[in-house]
């Protein structure tokens, strides 16, 4: 397995398994594959653009793209020490191999390096224990429920919202 950041060039596969990770678990994000299926290829390949501190990386399997996440950012002045884990999604066929520890381990990796990043949040289904426990393994704690965050098919889903904050050097 290779982990790597994702550029414009990634953009088909990308949009690939995110579209079928929509369609999987449509609860597990807050986009939804109506929505999403239509993106021109422009709109995707700028998601996919790099930047220094923020950006999309995928997990390779004999070149074939199994896994993603990406870490976002707060653009405000006073929001600017806050990254954040959106689009964790790992195909059903390469599940429970540690890929989606070792994305997010990376992603980390990349909200550790800027310099202005103090903490990273997530917001996961409140039903989703594995990923839970996978967040809570590496560092993070919840700090909130979000009752009906997500509405999806006439049913309403909760968030759990967590966040890792770094230590000050």
């Amino acid at each position: 397995m290779q982990i790597r950041r994702l550029t414009p060039a990634d953009a088909s596969a990308f949009q690939e398994l995110r579209l079928a990770g929509l369609m999987e678990t449509p609860s597990a994000f807050g986009s939804s594959y109506e929505e999403e299926k239509a993106f021109p290829a422009s709109t995707i390949e700028a998601r996919l653009a790099i930047r220094p501190d923020r950006g999309p990386f995928g997990a390779f399997e004999d070149d074939n793209l199994v896994g993603l996440v990406a870490l976002g950012r707060e653009n405000a002045k006073k929001l600017a020490h806050k990254a954040l884990i959106w689009g964790m999604n790992v195909a059903p066929h390469a599940r429970n191999k540690g890929i989606a520890r070792a994305l997010l381990a990376e992603a980390l990796r990349l909200a550790r390096s800027v310099a202005d990043v103090k903490q990273v949040n997530l917001s996961v289904n409140a039903d989703n224990v594995a990923a839970i426990r996978l967040y809570e393994s590496a560092g993070f704690k919840a700090f909130g429920r979000e009752p009906g965050a997500l509405f999806i098919d006439g049913e309403l889903h909760d968030e759990m919202h967590m966040y890792l904050r770094f230590p000050e050097d």
